[in-house]
């Protein structure tokens, strides 16, 4: 929200009193009194720059050629001196439109500048280090930790300058930083499983995937809590939700450990009855599902080894399909089109399978099939039946359509990621 530029002749009394806040994680803004009142980056995007470079240095002097090659890398000023000082001194103006006082915070040494802290100023990330620094430098005691990594989730908004126009000098510390948050992350999350506050667990791991929405640790303790606080349907949704993430964003198959917790996860969500008339109502309600059988691959892989133990004892066969959908010389598909792509042929897949028949979603553009009834000649048939659906329902694409059928004997194994 805007603000009007502080005037002095608002408050001239309490200007000694006035608290100064500068945040620079996710983004840079500048706080007098809790209110934010800085549109100096909308005015001058350099001078933003070089005022978050000297508050990064914490104090320290930052020589002029430093500056200059850091922050006009790209510039061919004939005098690039020259520019450095009239971009201070324009600076220092705007600061003062903002405060009286903030202008003199850009202090001048012999051939370098630094940020001068006023009186009850604070830099979030001054304090997001000295917190991670008291962490690690030993044990506090127990209300002390809890009250450090309190204040550190407060702070954390998002990784330093995430938001804000992309530095490479600001990546190495971004970096560091975020590898420094998410082991006192982890290590938050450990002391609260000591305590059983599985409450707590649930808040800090949502606050912590708004900063790292892709960590499978942090999604894993979290669906983990919810399973603990008995709300096993929010620990599915999350699931589906990593699902998501690893197929559309990164095109890569979720972990295997991930995989597994989707067993985890309904386990949890099942309990025991002995009541032979619920249990028969339930296999009834099953039985009457129609299509093909579509799972998570964790479930496919228990499926296989099912089959695999009756193909032993029957002495008979099954096989196995794969169908890929795009060029796999050409992995830049948008993800939008893919995620639609996809949809469409599980559709069709699972409406036109037999119920016999099992589906997994293998990787982001492969699906997986368990044929238990058919041989070479069916099991072609049936793959050309869904090509033409496929191509059907498609009609004016030219994504490629491509499958494999083959036998599956006693001694094979399932199909593992490449």
């Amino acid at each position: 929200m805007y603000h009007e530029p502080y005037n002095e002749a608002d408050d001239r009394g309490a200007e000694m009193s006035n608290r100064f806040h500068i945040q620079l994680m996710d983004n840079f803004a500048i706080y007098i009194d809790e209110q934010h009142v800085e549109y100096l980056a909308a005015k001058s995007r350099k001078g933003a720059n070089l005022i978050e470079y000297l508050i990064l240095n914490r104090g320290q002097p930052v020589p002029n050629y430093r500056l200059l090659a850091t922050l006009w890398a790209d510039d061919r000023s004939a005098n690039p001196e020259s520019a450095l000082k009239t971009l201070v001194s324009r600076l220092r103006a705007l600061l003062n439109q903002i405060h009286p006082r903030l202008g003199g915070c850009i202090v001048a040494d012999r051939g370098a500048y630094h940020w001068e802290m006023l009186p009850g100023m604070t830099v979030d990330v001054y304090e997001i280090e000295d917190i991670l620094d008291k962490l690690s430098a030993g044990k506090p005691d127990r209300a002390v930790r809890h009250a450090l990594y309190k204040r550190m989730m407060e702070l954390y908004s998002g990784d330093l300058l995430q938001n804000a126009e992309q530095n490479e000098w600001a990546l190495s510390r971004a970096t560091t930083l975020h590898n420094r948050y998410m082991a006192a992350v982890y290590s938050y999350i450990e002391l609260l499983k000591e305590e059983k506050d599985y409450e707590l667990i649930i808040c800090v791991c949502r606050q912590a995937l708004a900063v790292d929405n892709f960590d499978d640790r942090l999604h894993m303790e979290l669906m983990s809590a919810l399973i603990s606080t008995n709300r096993t349907s929010e620990a599915l949704v999350q699931y589906k939700h990593v699902m998501h993430l690893n197929y559309r964003y990164l095109g890569v198959r979720p972990s295997d450990d991930m995989q597994e917790f989707y067993k985890q996860i309904v386990r949890a969500g099942k309990t025991l009855d002995l009541n032979l008339e619920s249990i028969r109502n339930e296999l009834r309600e099953s039985g009457e599902q129609r299509g093909a059988f579509v799972c998570e691959y964790a479930v496919f892989k228990e499926i296989y080894n099912l089959q695999m133990r009756n193909l032993e004892r029957l002495g008979s066969t099954m096989f196995l399909a794969v169908i890929m959908v795009g060029d796999p010389d050409d992995p830049n598909m948008d993800s939008i089109k893919q995620d639609n792509i996809m949809n469409g042929l599980l559709e069709i897949l699972r409406t036109n399978l037999r119920k016999g028949d099992t589906i997994t979603h293998f990787s982001p553009t492969i699906f997986a099939l368990l044929l238990p009834t058919v041989n070479y000649t069916t099991g072609n048939m049936v793959m050309e039946r869904v090509r033409k659906l496929f191509y059907k329902k498609y009609a004016n694409s030219n994504i490629p359509f491509n499958y494999r059928v083959g036998p599956l004997s006693s001694d094979m194994k399932p199909p593992e990621k490449e």
